[in-house]
């Protein structure tokens, strides 16, 4: 059996790979994006694809929508961070044959294998004779490489979809997400990063700090002021939408972002964060006002960058988490562990 794993993330594909049945023998094949999987697909590299959502050039709904158009009929398991229940449905109908959530855990898909008839248990004697697929020693990387960048923004993937699910749930909407953004950003560049956020729009913004084993940082919510009428409706809200209104929306839609993006990042690297609490830097303001009153607050940092927007409705924020520079090697050690 030829078996495509299509994953942006080289991390992600080689998380999956290493959590497939160790005696399961097949053809494993990679793509980075979801048009280098259709070509894989077209070429027969895919009997059993496993298929991620958030992708550059075709995302996994293009793919699955490309298969059908075709009359494909290639089996399709979807392994995605965005597990929205719409996100569910719409990839089931387009002919997934199952969806699991990332990070995909070896009990998983052994089980997930066996309830489609893909692998069966192997005996003593076939899993003596398996391969060693265990992870040699790799030495901790301290500075920030591109395959670190990559391991990064996928941990982000993973929590950005958790939040969003939660925020989905709320509202009764669909949230779209991106592909995180991370960086390694000078005060200055980090300025410009938060200008280019939001170079046309006034802004509402929150901070809440978190720290953690030697981990530290700050979540900062822009909430892009347009946003509120929209989010009032979606959250059913009565009575006139005033300033105190508004704050209470804002400070709704940061603490289930924001919370719910720590937890599943912490999870990630088995290290829980405190949370502070939140605080509000500014409303109705430009994000220079913002840059402009907090600059003393921001030196240089990680930072990873998410805009969520609410499908067929004008509601827009962009999530940032700005990790101080000495966490970096702390989470580096972290992330080489867990490779």
């Amino acid at each position: 059996m030829n078996v495509l794993i299509c994953d942006d993330s080289g991390f992600a594909r080689k998380q999956l790979a290493r959590a497939l049945p160790a005696d399961w023998h097949v053809n494993l094949h990679q793509a980075a994006d979801g048009l280098e999987g259709v070509e894989q697909i077209l070429m027969g590299h895919g009997d059993l694809i496993f298929l991620d959502l958030t992708m550059p050039q075709m995302d996994g709904y293009g793919v699955l929508e490309t298969l059908q158009r075709e009359g494909l009929r290639n089996k399709v398991i979807v392994v995605s961070g965005d597990i929205q229940p719409e996100a569910y449905q719409r990839v089931m109908a387009l002919g997934a044959l199952d969806f699991i959530k990332k990070p995909a855990a070896p009990e998983t898909l052994r089980a997930l294998l066996r309830q489609h008839g893909l692998w069966q248990t192997a005996t003593p004697a076939a899993l003596a004779a398996a391969p060693d697929l265990s992870p040699s020693p790799l030495q901790s990387v301290i500075s920030f490489t591109p395959e670190l960048r990559d391991v990064y923004q996928e941990l982000a993937n993973v929590a950005m979809g958790q939040a969003a699910d939660l925020l989905a749930r709320l509202l009764d909407a669909f949230v779209l997400l991106p592909i995180p953004n991370v960086n390694v950003l000078e005060v200055s560049e980090l300025h410009m990063a938060l200008s280019a956020a939001a170079e046309s729009d006034t802004l509402s913004a929150v901070c809440q700090g978190f720290i953690g084993a030697g981990i530290a940082g700050e979540a900062l919510l822009l909430f892009h002021d347009a946003s509120f009428q929209d989010l009032a409706r979606l959250m059913n809200h009565q009575g006139e939408l005033d300033h105190n209104a508004e704050l209470e929306l804002l400070m709704d839609t940061a603490n289930v972002l924001i919370g719910a993006f720590l937890r599943g990042y912490a999870n990630q690297l088995d290290t829980p964060f405190s949370q502070g609490h939140p605080v509000v830097l500014g409303q109705h303001r430009s994000i220079q006002d913002l840059i402009q009153t907090n600059q003393s607050r921001w030196r240089r940092t990680l930072a990873i960058e998410i805009n969520y927007r609410i499908q067929g409705h004008a509601v827009q924020c962009d999530l940032l988490l700005l990790f101080t520079e000495d966490s970096i090697a702390t989470m580096n050690n972290k992330i080489m562990h867990m490779l």
